[in-house]
């Protein structure tokens, strides 16, 4: 029997929020003895602890989640549209988290962090975990599963709590990519083919390229709401596509913050139009995710910078017109304070001459997913930019000018997982509608409506996460805190709902044909890319500890 929605929902809500926040002011409390015996952060005991630590973000990521999607239904409920479809994966939602807080939160599919581990006492969620116990049965989220059933079609939880304007770009980019796009990913997929020019075009027709620069440099003036909406929308279709405008995101902040006037007027504009595609050239073979220590080199010779070492890992490369181009421009230096940002120019290569530009040469990196771009390895030996391609005109400025566009590109990554998991549950809902066994389709069997309400539920709380952190930075507010959680949540959310929606189809999607296969491929990145998980909970537990201090 489906069990009744309570009248005081947002407040239980609310009340789960606030437990779950009453834990982590304890753990970080313990932890910041542990870590900060004298008043001071010791890097050295946070990372032989690193298990505490990052479990001390996960429980954070999770508070901040419980916190914000309460929030989310006080205001639709003040408003008057807190419908039951809404109601009921935020509960089960709540639910979830408040137990895995209670008595095991996964860091990863080996790795559990428990109450014991960040020292604090679980016993004040048990009352809340009873209250909310009736809206995680088996008959509850199998009427999760209807109603998702009864919305197929209709605008779903992607865009309750936003305005009309965004309501309306919401629904733009989902009609675009069901249109475009989701009848023709899984062919370019299978093919390890590049997003067609006409696609892009459109797309740069669209405003994509150009969404959060302002007006006068040729942008559309939308801020970071607008960002996560079209990359959800564009990756619930493909996330190379979603993707497509993370390099331009990139590149744009980087110039609009630091650059000079004449690279702002001449490369905003263009990049914006979609003219100039960006790609992002940082990671180095043996750096990885230690930015700090990048060895390619650039020296000032004859008016120009001649750029010698080797990169890898970099996305679109080939297609690309523009290179932002981390480089180390004082041989003397050993840290990152030698580093410096070029915005190289380079011709568009073709599948036959990746890198027709004259010391410069390179080669594809097979992968398993994130395929419509496709990942490069390359090597500079004497390559030349002119002198005035320094962003800012200024050495010595990259590391720190690159810092300050992660949480941009955190929350964009967010916002492509989240719609990497849509996707996941689309597919899902579908199959298990259409399959049917023992004379039933597989969503009346609770371990498979389990599963699927559990993936909204999950991506209801990310999609918040998401939002949140975009609205902070479009007020202008630090959120590197808050967009690191996004990530590191939305990508864990991305790969167990592509996981168990393959679980869902059986045989049949471990098939290379079935689009499902490509989702489990293209959402395992995700936490690897743009701050890998154990990387990002590092940085945030230094966040936290830092400021309790």
């Amino acid at each position: 029997m489906t069990p009744e929605l309570p009248t005081d929902s947002v407040g239980r809500l609310q009340a789960a929020a606030e437990a779950a926040e009453a834990c982590l002011v304890e753990a970080k409390g313990a932890l910041t003895v542990r870590f900060s015996p004298d008043g001071r952060l010791d890097r050295h005991a946070l990372d032989a602890g690193q298990h505490a630590a990052h479990g001390l973000a996960w429980a954070a990521a999770y508070v901040e989640t419980l916190r914000q999607t309460a929030a989310w239904a006080g205001e639709l409920a003040a408003a008057g549209a807190l419908d039951e479809a809404s109601l009921r994966p935020a509960l089960l939602l709540a639910h979830e988290y408040l137990s895995q807080l209670a008595g095991g939160l996964p860091m990863s599919q080996g790795e559990m962090v428990r109450p014991a581990d960040l020292g604090f006492d679980s016993a004040r969620l048990a009352p809340l975990i009873a209250e909310l116990a009736p809206h995680a049965t088996s008959s509850a989220k199998a009427r999760i599963v209807a109603l998702l059933e009864a919305a197929r079609g209709q605008p779903s939880l992607e865009a309750s709590g936003l305005d009309e304007t965004h309501q309306a770009i919401s629904q733009q980019f989902c009609d675009f990519a069901r249109e475009k796009i989701t009848p023709y990913a899984h062919g370019w997929h299978l093919r390890d083919e590049l997003i067609p020019l006409p696609l892009i075009e459109e797309l740069a027709a669209l405003g994509v390229f150009g969404l959060t620069l302002p007006e006068a440099h040729g942008g559309a003036g939308l801020g970071k709401v607008a960002m996560c909406v079209v990359s959800e929308a564009l990756s619930r279709g493909y996330i190379g596509v979603g993707s497509l405008g993370t390099r331009s995101e990139i590149a744009a902040e980087l110039i609009l913050a630091h650059g000079t006037d004449d690279q702002k007027a001449r490369l905003l504009p263009a990049i914006a139009s979609g003219a100039v595609l960006p790609t992002a050239v940082f990671t180095e073979p043996e750096a990885g995710s230690d930015l700090a220590s990048l060895r390619t080199r650039a020296v000032r010779q004859d008016g120009q910078w001649k750029v010698t070492g080797a990169k890898t890992w970099i996305t679109h490369a080939a297609r690309a017109d523009l290179m932002t181009l981390l480089v180390r421009t004082d041989p003397d230096s050993r840290d990152h304070r030698g580093l410096s940002m070029l915005l190289a120019r380079k011709p568009r290569g073709t599948d036959e001459a990746p890198f027709p530009a004259e010391g410069m040469s390179g080669g594809e990196i097979a992968v398993i997913g994130y395929r419509g771009m496709k990942e490069y390895e390359i090597a500079f030996d004497g390559f030349a930019a002119p002198e005035a391609d320094l962003l800012g005109g200024r050495e010595g400025q990259g590391f720190s000018q690159l810092m300050a566009t992660f949480e941009s590109a955190r929350i964009q990554t967010a916002a492509r997982a989240i719609g990497v998991a849509q996707n996941a549950l689309d597919l899902a809902l579908d199959y298990g509608l259409s399959r049917r066994q023992f004379g039933q389709s597989l969503t009346h069997f609770p371990r498979v409506s389990d599963k699927l309400a559990m993936m909204a539920a999950e991506i209801l709380g990310a999609r918040r996460l998401a939002w949140y952190s975009a609205r902070a930075k479009d007020a202008g507010r630090r959120c590197d805190l808050e967009a690191g959680m996004a990530k590191l949540t939305a990508a864990r959310i991305a790969w167990a709902c592509a996981d168990n929606a393959l679980q869902i189809h059986g045989g049949t999607g471990f098939a290379v044909e079935q689009p499902v296969s490509r989702l489990l491929a293209d959402a395992r990145i995700l936490n690897i890319f743009e701050g890998a998980g154990e990387i990002q909970a590092q940085v945030i537990a230094r966040r936290l500890l830092e400021g309790a201090n």
